[in-house]
């Protein structure tokens, strides 16, 4: 099955297009899709999608997160995390709920936590518990 056929993440209130080129701080209420290259920090309860020509390089904060693209950097989704057979992760992944396609990417670690959705993950927090990890 396909992620596209199986989203569930409403009606896309703003694209960015293939060839775009963004950076800073992206913040949103809805569902947006990012088909070019945007670099720096992203925010939302609700859902991104990465699109399949997309590269972003962020930390991630998001309810719902669909990877079709390349994503460089750490994810905390609070409902879910899909990852298409075309998507590829670098980072760490801390979320609820993860569906990886046959032939998806993910380079990191992967934190599930059934509570996640039910409490604010602070992403600064995130990175300190990381930083403070001993390297294996």
């Amino acid at each position: 099955m396909s992620i596209k056929n199986n989203i569930s993440h409403g009606p896309i209130r703003a694209f960015l297009g293939e060839g775009t080129e963004f950076e800073g701080l992206l913040s949103f209420e809805g569902t947006v899709r990012v088909d070019g290259s945007f670099k720096g920090e992203i925010q939302t309860e609700n859902c991104l999608i990465v699109g399949e020509t997309a590269v972003i390089q962020a930390e991630v904060n998001v309810g719902n997160l669909i990877v079709m693209g390349k994503l460089i950097g750490n994810v905390v989704a609070t409902q879910k995390v899909e990852v298409s057979a075309s998507g590829h992760v670098k980072g760490d992944l801390h979320t609820p709920s993860l569906i990886i396609q046959e032939g998806a990417l993910i380079d990191g670690n992967i934190h599930m936590d059934k509570n996640a959705g039910k409490k604010v993950v602070n992403l600064q927090e995130v990175r300190s518990e990381s930083a403070a990890k001993p390297a294996n």
